[in-house]
């Protein structure tokens, strides 16, 4: 998996990229959260406790069913945000989508049950660029962790942050 930190850069980018207007502070921290939310089911790990099946990591919380649930989520916060309720909708369903399509592009796992419980197949991307993550917290911070972030800067941060700057400017220029 790529780590928590990188999975708030798809909601970054893509508010770089809308503008504070469409995405206001408040809904890009509920984006970012909910891009989180699918890896809280690595927490038993932390206590030695895992899950199998489709409760295991990458599993319930890794569906396109949840990222649906989720975003009723943001359907509820819409009128809060000021944004129509679809926007809402779909801001934090493809934030929290972000988090199973990123994962499905590391070098490791058990791969991830994106159409449950429509299949129980986990899938991976053909292509798998970011180097998987250690899920111990101790593991994380040794050398491996500062490949891993390495590799994410690379992978998934410059690349967004480019497109999301890119968009940005676009849209100032077309305003010009």
């Amino acid at each position: 998996m790529p780590t928590i930190f990188t999975h708030v850069a798809v909601p970054v980018a893509a508010a770089l990229a809308l503008g504070s207007r469409r995405v206001p502070p408040s809904m890009l921290l509920v984006g970012a959260l909910a891009a989180i939310a699918p890896d809280f089911d690595g927490i038993p790990y932390q206590f030695g406790s895992a899950g199998s099946g489709i409760w295991a990591h990458r599993g319930i919380t890794h569906t396109a069913l949840f990222a649906l649930l989720m975003g009723l989520l943001g359907l509820g916060l819409a009128r809060w945000w000021k944004v129509p309720r679809l926007a809402g909708f779909a801001w934090v369903f493809f934030c929290t989508l972000s988090h199973p399509l990123l994962d499905m592009m590391t070098s490791g796992g058990s791969g991830i049950a994106l159409l449950w419980p429509l299949s129980s197949e986990r899938f991976f991307s053909p292509w798998r660029p970011i180097a998987v993550s250690p899920i111990a917290a101790d593991r994380f911070f040794s050398q491996r962790g500062v490949q891993v972030l390495v590799s994410e800067l690379y992978n998934v941060w410059f690349p967004l942050l480019t497109l999301g700057l890119s968009i940005f400017a676009l849209r100032h220029t077309r305003k010009s």
